[in-house]
């Protein structure tokens, strides 16, 4: 970057200079430092000059000349409640600047996305690389032949027959998680309590998760202080948030020499040993026995990935079964316990809804007479299943995913985008198109009906994404979600915290700064 001036030094140093000398060495410091920063500086301006001749043909907001865009994508209540119009005024695509030099191609109708989703085109570098020291080369973030051989060995892990027990699981971590909130209204006065629904389900998706991929029993919902292992996972996932939100930190120098990239490497180390250790005695468990087959009653995620093998008998290494243990940690549970909370506050919202499906879990439930949901009972939950989705479409616990186009793309309308581009989809955007869905802001669970499906494009509802790389454990979580829902409207009524009104924000899943809160109260 700096060539261009050796010549000058051996210029200088022909005509007899002092190259050592303090103050000769402190100006020649400053000019290279001052060259660098003009040849960033040009680069950028370059990459701003070709992206507004490459994407001339779609459309872009007026934009502010240092922040482009960013204004009007603050991660706040406000910001967010606005999604509907810009979804509106950006649809189906448009070109958003993140700031003077970055720009994104945003899609937010079905017919933008499905040119997206139906490619295997990888994810964004950039966004995604904040991961990558966690989650290392897994299924979210690989790409080419490795993801394509990893999705292969991994999908029969998430077959049926595999699945199936898993429904006891859900129960058993559903019931801790109820035992504690009846316990809390039996000793308040009001007999109900008011309870922060993230907190508590999060716990609870995590327990049921370390069962499903290592069968430990951590005791983390009932336990006065969190284990390590848990700890770090929750350190890491808001680390991560911290450091997408703050532009300094997007330097690996300046995160490195920071408090918080002090905290994120020891969170890294604990999360990583523990992997790497569970999965070793797993092994080592596997050659004394000299049997493949566990002696438990169900098959977890971890067994899979031990026992999995290509069509060269090649199986997975140990770095491998690293990064898709934590990636299936880090996918399964944010994201399940975030939808899950915005779920049991839609009930809490409208109690219409919540009635109808307490009708419905309660006729299956003293029909089979019975208190746990079986693998059975799944199909015979039809309502609460509508409520879910359209939970998940008005509140997407994933808000945004992105792609990096390695090969250009041609959108349905013929407008044209070249390779090398980021395009962003916007899955809270479609969610909330007044083009798509109509009266969007408006909680219907008939939107999902039959004969109101029938027509719509299936890229018009994208919770798990969709094509190829859609999330590979979607009936995991739908599967978890109602066992989730049915317990929980089985036991006790919901109503919202009127004091308390939850001010969403996105920090890697949607959430909220203040809380979920919701008024749970015994059924009679």
């Amino acid at each position: 970057m700096l060539g261009f001036l050796r010549p000058v030094l051996q210029e200088l140093v022909s005509k007899g200079y002092d190259l050592f000398n303090y103050r000769f060495l402190g100006l020649f410091i400053l000019v290279a430092l001052f060259s660098n920063v003009l040849c960033k500086l040009y680069q950028q301006l370059r990459t701003r000059w070709r992206a507004e001749r490459d994407l001339i043909e779609i459309p872009s907001p007026h934009r502010h000349w240092l922040f482009g865009h960013l204004h009007l994508f603050k991660n706040n209540e406000d910001s967010l409640a606005e999604v509907p119009r810009r979804a509106l005024e950006f649809s189906p695509a448009a070109v958003i600047w993140l700031g003077p030099f970055v720009p994104r191609v945003m899609v937010n109708h079905p017919t933008t996305i499905k040119a997206i989703l139906t490619t295997s085109e990888p994810k964004d570098e950039f966004l995604y690389g904040l991961l990558k020291p966690w989650l290392g080369d897994g299924l979210l973030i690989s790409s080419r032949q490795k993801w394509f051989r990893n999705r292969r060995l991994l999908t029969p892990g998430f077959h049926f027959d595999i699945l199936r027990p898993y429904v006891q699981i859900y129960n058993d971590c559903v019931k801790t998680m109820l035992d504690k909130w009846s316990n809390l209204c039996a000793s308040s006065s009001s007999k109900s309590v008011s309870v922060e629904m993230f907190g508590d389900l999060s716990l609870m998706t995590l327990d049921s998760l370390l069962k499903c991929i290592f069968s430990q029993e951590s005791h983390c919902q009932t336990a006065k202080s969190q284990n390590p292992y848990i700890s770090s996972v929750y350190a890491l996932s808001h680390l991560i948030s911290e450091r997408g939100r703050f532009v300094p930190y997007h330097s690996d120098i300046i995160y490195n020499l920071s408090i918080s990239g002090y905290k994120f490497r020891k969170a890294l180390r604990a999360v990583h040993g523990y992997s790497v250790r569970v999965i070793q005695e797993r092994k080592q468990a596997l050659q004394q026995s000299g049997d493949d087959k566990p002696a438990r009653k169900y098959i977890d995620f971890l067994d899979i990935l031990l026992r999995a093998k290509d069509e060269d008998g090649n199986g997975l290494s140990d770095r491998e079964i690293r990064d898709e243990v934590d990636t299936f940690m880090f996918e399964g549970h944010d994201t399940t316990a975030s939808g899950l909370s915005w779920c049991l506050y839609n009930f809490a919202k409208y109690p219409e809804h919540q009635r109808r499906c307490q009708e419905e879990i309660d006729a299956l439930l003293v029909k089979t007479k019975k208190e746990d949901i079986e693998w059975g009972d799944l199909s015979h939950l039809p309502y609460t299943t509508l409520c879910i989705k359209e939970s998940l479409r008005i509140r997407s616990p994933v808000p945004m995913i992105s792609r990096e186009l390695k090969s250009p793309l041609t959108l349905p309308d013929g407008r044209f985008i070249p390779a090398g581009y980021n395009v962003l989809i916007s899955i809270n955007g479609v969610h909330n198109n007044s083009l798509v869905w109509d009266n969007p802001t408006e909680f219907d669970p008939s939107r999902f009906l039959p004969e109101n499906t029938r027509y719509r494009s299936p890229y018009a509802y994208v919770p798990f994404s969709a094509g190829p790389r859609n999330c590979i454990g979607q009936n995991f979580a739908m599967n978890e979600m109602k066992v989730v829902v049915a317990r929980t409207l089985r036991r006790f009524d919901l109503s919202p915290e009127l004091s308390r009104q939850p001010q969403r924000i996105s920090n890697l899943v949607l959430r909220s700064s203040n809380g979920i809160y919701v008024h749970v109260k015994p059924r009679n």
